[in-house]
């Protein structure tokens, strides 16, 4: 991450990506009509988020910014080949911004450049996009890493669990990934003895099941102290092989997303903690950047600081702040921020393991 320069840097970059947007007014209404067509372009179905938050949260706050803009919505199932027709479709209609949350960030390039070429911005969302990416929402994925490595660090010190751990991190083909990784090894290093380490594909239960399977093997299922799991659909993987392997009790295993069957795991212990990322801020941040630059508008007040991909510079980014949940702080957040009820999370079958962590209407 880049912190900004100076303000003339950013402005110049801003002011020539939007000059390069205000090419694509057209019949999209574009910057100068009353509304135009944002394309939006998410990359799976396995990380539930996705569908369930982002999406209806990035097209409501598009409608609230734009009354008279529409939202067209693609997801490519975690094939890139998909989302490269999806996005070179939009950018054959002609949309008027693209928000792009891509599932290859390198292989994505071309299709971004293709956009750019054609004067349609591309907001990177979540994940960095390789190419002249005109704006970045997502959170401080270092951050992330360190909040997870923090945590999994205090369990095992609690407990003056000497073990070694195993680390699950993300698609290597992720730029998050790396970032994730980063911030994770920063704190663990020198602190613990990571006995295996594995890049799950995809992010994939599945996969995270057969690497989990692989380490217990390779190390013997008591000797693994805690999961250092970089997702909670990667934690869902691990935990659901360490049960198999009648490992009792399961070790703290770390997670990310705060998807409502990790929340209920970290209720019923199964699952130490996940990493809460306030979902509506960063959809938000999105749709307004996509608004703004589609109606040939300044980032400055969206976008505080700017970050450097592969290929380009000094991308105007709003950069946000993640939070660290355990069992104890699910009230104060995810029930505080109105991301679950309490009767979502505390089905009949959990409503005991609620009641333990103060989880009661």
């Amino acid at each position: 991450m880049r912190t900004p320069r100076t303000r003339s840097t950013v402005a110049a970059v801003a002011a020539g990506l939007l000059a390069a947007s205000l090419a694509s007014c057209g019949g999209n209404g574009g910057a100068h009509g009353s509304g135009f067509t944002i394309g939006l372009l998410l990359p799976s179905q396995q990380i539930t988020r996705y569908e369930t938050a982002d999406r209806p949260l990035i097209e409501k706050r598009v409608k609230e910014l734009c009354p008279g803009c529409t939202v067209d919505h693609a997801n490519a199932g975690d094939d890139v080949a998909s989302q490269q027709r999806q996005m070179n479709s939009m950018i054959t209609r002609g949309v008027g911004a693209l928000i792009l949350d891509a599932v290859d960030a390198k292989a994505l390039r071309s299709s971004v450049q293709a956009a750019h070429k054609a004067g349609i911005p591309v907001i990177a969302y979540d994940r960095l996009a390789e190419g002249p990416v005109s704006g970045y929402a997502s959170f401080n994925g270092g951050q992330v890493g360190r909040l997870q490595a923090a945590a999994l660090l205090g369990a095992l010190r609690a407990k003056g669990d000497r073990r070694e751990i195993v680390m699950m991190n993300g698609d290597p083909s992720s730029p998050n990934a790396v970032w994730f990784k980063r911030g994770s090894l920063s704190v663990l290093r020198d602190k613990v003895r990571i006995g295996k380490s594995y890049d799950v594909i995809e992010y994939r239960p599945d996969n995270a099941y057969d690497d989990m399977q692989a380490a217990i093997t390779a190390l013997g299922p008591h000797r693994i102290g805690g999961v250092l799991a970089v997702n909670d659909s990667v934690a869902s993987g691990a935990i659901s092989a360490l049960k198999s392997a009648r490992v009792r009790p399961v070790p703290p295993v770390t997670g990310q997303d705060a998807d409502l069957d990790a929340v209920q795991r970290i209720v019923s212990g199964d699952q130490y903690m996940t990493v809460y990322k306030p979902f509506k801020a960063e959809a938000h941040a999105a749709a307004a950047m996509a608004v703004a630059l589609g109606r040939g508008q300044s980032l400055r007040s969206i976008a505080r600081t700017t970050v450097d991909n592969a290929t380009t510079r000094n991308i105007p980014a709003s950069l946000l702040t993640p939070v660290a949940v355990r069992a104890a702080d699910i009230r104060k957040t995810l029930v505080k921020d109105g991301v679950y009820t309490i009767g979502q999370i505390c089905t009949p079958k959990l409503r005991p393991a609620c009641e333990k962590v103060g989880l009661t209407r």
